[in-house]
């Protein structure tokens, strides 16, 4: 039997930025798969069946919830143990498409902001679908990112005339700020790494873009970077989870052409 999923982008966080063909989808699938990370992240599943309830309208559906397993501490092999976390998540895919989709029926993952941009479920699956075993049939509907909502809220572009469009995260920032670029994305920050950044550089920074617990600080990093530090613990204490993107870049008049 082959079984079919389609993997949906929900956006950043506020159902308004799902899109016609996001809602359409939500609105074809037979089983709704929402991950459970802890306690401390209920308010991710939370927000998962207040879209799924807003926007699905005379469809019948069932939501299956599971675990997600825990993220291995950090360690000096970083992509190695990003490994071993996917096999686990991998493992429970793969039950959950063997064990809950039916004949004739459609599964759906929602995916934080859009399925291409550091998130690893296109790549489980596409792994899931390579094995003998399981005959996989997936489809991909895009969202919008948080870069794209923090960019919008900010109103400032991503990228400086001429030059490319860089994102990247927390872990390769803390290497320095790239020396030919004027700008960069940030995301996947846990631990604070535009801190350590030299130079005279902006920030635009946001967290929970776009809903009612949206947080937007900009200014010059010397100047507001113990702010956002301070924010961050907050928000973090309060939500228990934190989501949140930020773009450096050189004031315009030191930029490189």
């Amino acid at each position: 039997m082959k079984r079919k999923v389609i993997v949906i982008g929900i956006g950043a966080g506020n159902p308004d930025y799902l899109t016609v063909q996001a809602i359409d989808a939500l609105n074809r699938a037979s089983v709704l798969f929402i991950p459970n990370k802890g306690s401390g992240k209920a308010g991710l599943a939370t927000l998962r069946r207040e879209i799924c309830e807003r926007f699905i309208r005379g469809h019948d559906y069932r939501m299956v919830d599971f675990d997600t397993p825990p993220r291995a501490k950090p360690s000096s092999d970083y992509p190695q143990s990003v490994e071993t976390w996917r096999d686990a998540v991998e493992r429970v895919y793969e039950r959950l498409l063997i064990e809950e989709l039916g004949d004739d029926e459609e599964g759906a993952f929602l995916v934080w902001g859009d399925p291409s941009i550091y998130d690893g479920t296109l790549r489980i699956l596409e792994s899931i679908g390579a094995k003998d075993d399981i005959e996989l049939d997936y489809e991909v509907v895009p969202g919008i990112s948080s870069v794209q909502a923090l960019a919008a809220r900010h109103k400032v572009a991503l990228n400086r005339i001429g030059e490319s469009i860089m994102i990247t995260t927390g872990r390769r920032l803390a290497d320095g700020f790239p020396d030919d670029a004027g700008s960069v994305t940030v995301m996947l920050d846990a631990k604070n790494a535009f801190a350590s950044v030299d130079g005279e550089l902006d920030i635009h920074w946001g967290a929970y873009v776009g809903t009612e617990d949206e947080i937007l600080v900009a200014g010059k990093l010397r100047e507001v970077c113990g702010e956002i530090e301070r924010a961050r613990a907050a928000a973090r204490e309060k939500h228990g989870w934190i989501m949140d993107s930020y773009i450096l870049s050189k004031p315009e008049d030191t930029a490189e052409d």
